[in-house]
């Protein structure tokens, strides 16, 4: 059965299994402390185009964001998301379990609403100024996804607007990357990584979703924050057998793998969007990513079921259903065909 239900339901590239393969009977050295995150490490550096970088290879979204969130807030800050952000509404309290609560913004599909943001700083700095600050949980970061939770992507001048209020009111800047490949890649971006290394105080390259068998690889280009080993530890997230994430992100950041596979979801992505189109559904959302949305009238939507997986997002009315539909790295051209022609 076809499935385009989500982005990581492939295990892995078969290159990052064949390299698990060959090393299967090796003995690494745990905690990532081996040579192929040591590897790993220095590629993602290369990358960034920044040396003195500080990255760390962890294991999924939710715990790579409960810690790099704890890394930068003390328990009486909060963070800054979308009203709709991943944190905000996807991981279970988990920042809360931590001591850090999420301060929800207004956001226009998926996206902070800049001008709503500088208004509620601008508010409470004067309100904390007059009261005192002790008696609120403080701002102390923002957190935004690129990708958004709905395809949709920031600009570079919209990134450097950020940068420029996070300057003016003494937040980190924090980029959720869960999707990263699928919007560096897009055709629509106009940010490059290394435009995130030079703007955002910490971000991270999501593997999971793109090509891993499971890993994060987190960026820390900002030295004030104190994202340790020993806090990893803490979280119960130093793996063992840290190599297996080493020779993953090696892998992948080899010889420009990871950015291909990623380009190749959203180029299927944009066939599966214009084979939609011209089939005359309605797109419920302008997503240039590799997360497509769209409208179908209800019976369209049980037959389509019946063959393939789909994500079910809500009622659009009595009658429609919106409806997400992803590819991934391992999406081909005969997946889309088949889907197109199933409808």
């Amino acid at each position: 059965m076809l499935s385009f239900a989500c982005d990581y339901m492939e295990g892995a590239h078969p290159a990052i299994l064949r390299r698990l393969a060959e090393i299967n009977l090796d003995k690494n050295t745990g905690y990532g402390l081996d040579p192929y995150s040591n590897q790993a490490r220095q590629l993602i550096r290369q990358a960034c185009g920044n040396d003195q970088a500080d990255v760390h290879l962890l294991v999924g979204g939710t715990q790579t964001n409960t810690i790099i969130i704890d890394a930068m807030l003390r328990h009486n800050e909060g963070i800054l998301a979308a009203n709709s952000g991943h944190i905000n509404v996807h991981e279970a309290g988990a920042i809360e379990a931590c001591g850090h609560k999420v301060i929800g913004m207004p956001a226009q599909l998926g996206k902070v609403d800049i001008d709503a943001l500088e208004r509620h700083l601008a508010t409470v700095t004067a309100e904390f100024n007059a009261v005192g600050w002790e008696h609120y949980v403080i701002p102390r970061a923002l957190y935004i996804s690129l990708p958004t939770e709905f395809g949709t992507l920031y600009t570079l001048a919209e990134l450097r607007r950020l940068r420029a209020l996070c300057d003016q009111y003494d937040l980190y800047l924090f980029v959720d990357g869960a999707r990263l490949g699928y919007g560096l890649m897009s055709p629509s971006c106009d940010v490059t990584l290394q435009d995130l290394a030079k703007l955002v105080d910490v971000f991270y390259i999501g593997g999971t979703k793109v090509g891993a068998l499971f890993g994060e690889a987190v960026v820390v280009t900002n030295p004030a924050i104190r994202l340790t080993r020993g806090l990893i530890k803490s979280h119960g997230a130093l793996l063992a057998k840290g190599w297996l994430l080493g020779v993953q992100f090696a892998t992948l950041m080899s010889d420009g793998l990871y950015w291909d596979i990623a380009r190749n979801a959203v180029d299927q992505a944009m066939r599966l969007r214009q084979g939609m189109v011209d089939k005359g559904y309605e797109l419920y959302i302008d997503s240039p990513t590799n997360q497509q949305f769209f409208v179908l009238p209800n019976d369209h939507v049980a037959a389509l079921q019946q063959s393939v997986g789909i994500d079910i997002i809500e009622a659009a009315d009595d009658r429609h259903t919106v409806i997400r539909l992803c590819t991934s790295w391992a999406t081909t051209s005969q997946q889309i065909d088949q889907l197109l022609a199933n409808i």
